[in-house]
């Protein structure tokens, strides 16, 4: 079963999110391509970050997932101190296990946490701020509505 995500559940869960991850007072936000752009730059627009970085990751082929996620990217860090990571949802949670351990190892100096507007308790990895239980395939509004 698919749970469709509207626009205005987006704008409503991100307020959420702002409430609850401005008190770490980031001073960066790394969005996990593709997912979790539009939420990484609604919450640098509301934090006033201007700091946005990317990684990309590939997990899914649609909703196929793969054997092994593969990793593409780098982040300049340098001189940082806390850094938020950010991803639509921890669905089994491979993908931010993976990206947190990688960043965690990297920058060993830097207080790293994540934030997703969905989990599922199923999930590996459990974020340090979320908003929604998932408990179907959240079709979000930027996978379906600019579809042409």
């Amino acid at each position: 079963m698919k749970q469709q995500y509207p626009y205005e559940s987006f704008k409503k869960d991100t307020h959420s999110l702002l409430e609850s991850t401005k008190s770490f007072d980031a001073e960066v936000i790394i969005g996990i391509a593709r997912g979790g752009l539009s939420l990484a730059h609604a919450l640098a627009e509301g934090l006033e970050i201007r700091d946005v970085q990317t990684l990309r990751t590939e997990l899914y082929d649609g909703s196929f997932k793969r054997e092994e996620l593969t990793l593409f990217g780098e982040c300049k860090l340098e001189g940082k101190q806390r850094v938020l990571v950010v991803d639509d949802i921890a669905d089994s949670g491979e993908t931010l296990r993976v990206v947190m351990h990688y960043l965690e190892k990297k920058f060993t100096d830097i207080e790293f946490k994540s934030a997703t507007l969905f989990y599922k308790k199923t999930s590996s990895y459990e974020p340090h701020f979320w908003v929604n239980e998932a408990h179907n395939w959240i079709e979000f509004f930027w996978e379906v509505d600019f579809k042409v």
